[in-house]
Order: structure tokens, then C-alpha cells, then sequence
């Protein structure tokens, strides 16, 4: 049988959370993926190994969003089928330093109430993280909370961008109500 590995960076202060008190976390994501996970805590670099594709790409994702900031128990919700994330890069939206800071600032918001409105308008999780900004949900809301995190990094307001949402919201509600009758 042919084995696959994956080798990955994650930054040094998220090292010890990947790996978890005892190894319980990174035993976890072993587990539940069939993969071998080797980390050196020294450099950050991850070194996956194992013989199923789906579960080292799945292994990938999780120590990928625990290294962008989110909580083991948030990242280990990419073990589940319909769940997905992604990352947006805010570099491509900033120019400068200055104006890299306030674009991070109007995703997160005063007090992180635009990134909290967001999380609720979109049932998804949002990790904002030194350049990045990575989401986690289920794979339709994933995708708009994108497109308004996207539209806050090219400067809508924070108002159209929360309308936006709830209509997406409501749109979503109502598919899923028709797929329930079907």
C-alpha cells in the first residue's frame, strides 16, 4: 500500500497547543485520521505520514487551524465530512503596515463584535491570526462568511456587510426548510 506524507510550518506559539497536555491532542487528530504525526517543537515543522489520503488531508486541515489561532476542540470540527475551512491572506488587501492593522481592526471590530456579529449571522468560526484570517463551518456558510469577511477587507460598511449576511441567512434557512419536504 502506498504511503503519503504532508510536511507543514505552524508558528512556534502554537507548537505546544498542537500537541496538547500529555500529547492528548495530537494522539487525538491521530486517531481519528489513521495518520502519524511527528513535530519538531523547535522549528515548528509538522511531518504527517500514513497510507489514507482523505485522513492525512484531514489531519492537515486540523493542526493547520490550530496553528492559525483556533482552539483544538474548533479545528477538530474539520474531522466531520461537511465541514470545511479556509484562509484568507489579509496582505492581499493591505498595501502597508498601518493599513494592514486596520483592516484586521474592521474584521474584529470593536470589543470583537464585528467578528462575533459575523460567527452568528454565519453559524462559522473566525480566527483572526497575525496575517490571516481562517474560517470554520459547514461548507455553504464557510463560503459567505468569506464573501463578507472579503467585502469588510475592501472596505464595505459594516451595516451593508450585516444586511448582506442576513439575507444570505434567511436564503439558507429557507433551502434548507424546501430540502426538509423533499
Amino acid at each position: 500500500m502506498a504511503e503519503y506524507s504532508y510536511e507543514l510550518k505552524i508558528p512556534l506559539a502554537r507548537v505546544a497547543v498542537v500537541i496538547g497536555t500529555r500529547g492528548m491532542v495530537k494522539k487525538e487528530i491521530e486517531e481519528a485520521t489513521g495518520t502519524n504525526i511527528q513535530i519538531d517543537s523547535a522549528e515548528g515543522d509538522v511531518f504527517l505520514t500514513g497510507d489514507d489520503a482523505l485522513g492525512l488531508y484531514t489531519a492537515r486541515e486540523v493542526i493547520t487551524a490550530i496553528g492559525r489561532g483556533f482552539n483544538p476542540e474548533l479545528a477538530k470540527l474539520l474531522l466531520k465530512q461537511d465541514y470545511a475551512s479556509e484562509q484568507v491572506d489579509i496582505d492581499d488587501y493591505a498595501k502597508t503596515k498601518k493599513h494592514e492593522i486596520r483592516v484586521r481592526g474592521r474584521v474584529i471590530g470593536a470589543e470583537g463584535k464585528a467578528r462575533q456579529v459575523i460567527e452568528e449571522l454565519t453559524d462559522c468560526h473566525v480566527s483572526v491570526y497575525g496575517k490571516t484570517i481562517t474560517i470554520i463551518g459547514e461548507v455553504g456558510s464557510v463560503t459567505i462568511c468569506r464573501a463578507a469577511i472579503e467585502k469588510l477587507l475592501s472596505g464595505s460598511q459594516h451595516s451593508s456587510v450585516y444586511r448582506w449576511l442576513e439575507k444570505q441567512r434567511k436564503e439558507m434557512k429557507r433551502k434548507k426548510a424546501i430540502e426538509g419536504f423533499e
